[in-house]
This record gives structure tokens, sequence and C-alpha cells, in this order.
């Protein structure tokens, strides 16, 4: 996935438009998709930020209005349930949907890369480091106890948000059809009073993809869409 950062950047022209006020309209599937009137994620919130402000104002983080609402919803759950933490999201789709490289799905606004969020050693919740270095976060390594150096991932955290993320979405009328991230990690998840309820009502990944998704974990959402014409 080296490569996927620069190549897109440069290809892809930059303020793209504000939020639109129109509701989406999705199609086909997030494998083979597109998306109209695309709504952009904001670059940053009280308690969650963009994983790179260059690739957010090239036009990388657009979701359906839908997946757009469920996001800041939770978001704003999660502050009330963990004041401390700090949340980085990833990246979502082009306003328009369509192929969306390198990923194979991203494609009619549906799904959602959100960063792992983590602690330090001294027990403080820091944003994960995203920069051109590490390929936008994307080219970190965590150990199969989700440690990396100085840093380790908050299980806690990202089942608190995972629950958020289910609970805004039922709140608008969509659902959450699956969640990818690594299965070695996932076990982790279990000292969150939450994971009982996300072993009940989410699909987590029962294999490692092409991509490991240890410092991120894919959300793909449940939305009525339409045919591909």
């Amino acid at each position: 996935m080296k490569w996927f950062v620069i190549l897109p950047l440069i290809l892809l022209p930059f303020g793209q438009g504000a939020l639109a006020e129109e509701p989406s309209t999705c199609f086909g599937t997030t494998a083979d998709g597109r998306l109209e009137n695309g709504w952009k994620l904001p670059l940053s919130g009280e308690n969650f930020q963009t994983y790179s402000r260059v690739a957010s104002l090239a036009g990388r983080t657009y979701v359906h209005s839908t997946v757009h609402r469920v996001i800041l919803e939770a978001y704003a759950k999660t502050r009330e349930a963990r004041q401390d933490t700090i949340f980085v999201y990833g990246e979502t789709g082009l306003r328009n949907g369509g192929e969306f490289k390198p990923h194979q799905t991203h494609r009619n606004g549906l799904s959602v890369d959100f960063m792992v969020p983590i602690r330090d050693e001294k027990h403080r919740s820091v944003p994960i480091p995203t920069h051109f270095g590490n390929w936008l976060g994307y080219d970190l390594e965590f150990s199969d106890r989700g440690q990396l150096d100085n840093l380790r991932i908050d299980f806690e955290a990202m089942a608190e948000h995972l629950y958020q993320l289910h609970q805004a979405a039922l709140n608008h009328g969509i659902d959450i059809w699956r969640v990818i991230f690594d299965p070695e990690l996932q076990p982790f998840l279990a000292i969150s009073p939450r994971w009982e309820y996300l072993q009940q009502n989410l699909q987590f990944s029962s294999q490692r993809s092409w991509v490991r998704h240890d410092q991120h974990y894919h959300v793909d959402f449940s939305v009525d869409c339409e045919p591909l014409p």
C-alpha cells in the first residue's frame, strides 16, 4: 500500500466543495458502486481529527450523508463516555464514489477506515502518528499484542467507539454490515464491557484480509442503495 498516498493526492484536485445539503444516494455495492451528493467529513471535532489534512482537502474523506451523521453522532456519544480519548479517522472515499485505489471497496460512500485509538507510555490518549514518512499511518505495524514502541492500542476506547457507531446507525435507520480488524487482535476487545454486545450485533472479519488491518478498523455500513445502471 506504500504507493497509494502520493499518486492520488497528485491526481485529485483540491477544494472539491463544501458539505452538500442534499441527501446522498448510493448505487451498487462497496466493491462496485458509486455515490451522488457525497458529504465531506470535517477536518476535526472536539475528540477527533482527520488522518491527513492534505488527503482530506484532496477529496478522500467523503461519505454517504447518513453515514456522515452517524459518524459525528457516535463521536459525540463516545466523548460523553470517554472524555479524554482522541480519535482519528482515515480513508473513506471520493465525492462521487467509484474506484478508490488501493482499496478494493470504499466505492459508494459506505466504507470508513478508523485509525485505532492509542495511548502512550504515560497512559495518555494521543493521536496515532500519521505522516508521509509512515504513509499517513497505514504503514504502521503493531505487535500481536497491540503495541508499537511506546504506544499501545486502546482496545476499550475502540470497543466503545464501535458500540456508539452501531447505536448511532440504528438511530438513523441503518446498520453496520461488517467490521474488518486483525483477527489476532480482536480478542483484546474482550477487556471492554461492550464486548458481549459487539459479538452479538456486529460481524467481525474471521480471516486476515489482504491488508492486515492492525492500525485501523474498516467499517462497512448497511444502507439501501440503488442498483447500478
